[in-house]
């Protein structure tokens, strides 16, 4: 169908695509045309004229362009922009599988407590399943008998579709945290708000990881401040002072990255929030679960 207000093709009148993007132009362009859906572009500041290009090449895209690097929170702001009740997320370097979309909005439909559907993510030309979806498959979380797919308390943002009301109520992602490793205060959030976070199979997503990154040791540093903050703002005081251990113990570049939260921790004290004793219970079974399962709940999968 074609969506009557932006003249696109439209999967499901239902749901919406949210991308963000900062300096890869030449990728952005070739995965914003697979979009089936109305999307929203959000320009985290990029110098190489993405935002132009888009407006140029795509002239049915809103392109929201922002005066700095947001980071995740620009999906937030996507968010807020889209009019249909539930989002799809897609990076420059990703994007939705013929039926998608749709499928992904029928199981919103059906189950109202559903706020999150993790997608199958299949990786690069030769269609690699994410090893962190096989990880989210076998989640030892428990699941409500009602709700379809693996139980989660994370999620890997470019693959996943959200309930605009949940994300919203949950106060989106942030601007603490930014990126990488933002999802898991998102998912500990949405849980302690009682909304369901599913792994589900027949959603599936392609991402074909670009290959402008930063270096491995760049990450893992990001994702400790990440992993920092956000115990800071949403653990119990002994979870999150044991997660600094933690983190301090795991080596020089962790060290760095818990060094680098400190900048930021005035900002996750104001906005801590404690999550119930069910949800901490939760994150802490997955804790000392074996390191699949919690690479795939807290780290998010992060690429």
């Amino acid at each position: 169908m074609t969506d009557p207000t932006t003249g696109r093709e439209s999967e499901d009148e239902r749901v919406s695509v949210v991308v963000v993007s900062h300096n890869r132009r030449e990728e952005l362009l070739r995965s914003i045309a697979r979009h089936r859906a109305p999307v929203v572009y959000v320009d985290n500041a990029s110098t190489d004229g993405s935002a132009d290009a888009v407006s140029a090449s795509f002239p049915d895209v809103e392109v929201v362009r922002l005066a700095r690097n947001a980071g995740a929170y620009g999906r937030t702001i996507g968010v807020r922009r889209a009019r249909t009740p539930f989002v799809a997320f897609a990076d420059d370097d990703s994007w939705w599988a013929p039926g998608a979309l749709a499928a992904a909005a029928d199981h919103f439909a059906t189950h109202p407590r559903l706020g999150l559907v993790q997608a199958r993510i299949l990786v690069g030309p030769e269609e690699r399943l994410d090893p962190t979806c096989a990880d989210m498959a076998g989640s030892p979380l428990p699941g409500a008998p009602d709700v379809p797919g693996a139980p989660l308390l994370g999620f890997i943002a470019c693959g996943a579709v959200v309930r605009v009301d949940a994300f919203l109520e949950a106060g989106g992602f942030d601007d603490v945290v930014r990126f990488p490793g933002e999802e898991e205060r998102l998912a500990l959030d949405l849980a302690d708000r009682g909304w369901q976070l599913s792994y589900l199979d027949d959603v599936v997503a392609h991402h074909h990881p670009s290959p402008v990154r930063g270096s491995a040791d760049a990450r893992r540093r990001a994702l400790a401040r990440s992993a920092v903050l956000t115990g800071t703002m949403r653990l119990p005081a002994r979870d999150a002072l044991a997660r600094v251990r933690r983190t301090v113990a795991a080596g020089p570049v962790q060290r760095a990255g818990a060094r680098d939260a400190l900048a930021d921790l005035p900002g996750a004290l104001r906005r801590r929030r404690t999550v119930s004793h069910r949800v901490a219970a939760q994150a802490e079974l997955l804790r000392r679960a074996p390191v699949p399962a919690r690479r795939a709940h807290r780290d998010g999968g992060q690429r």
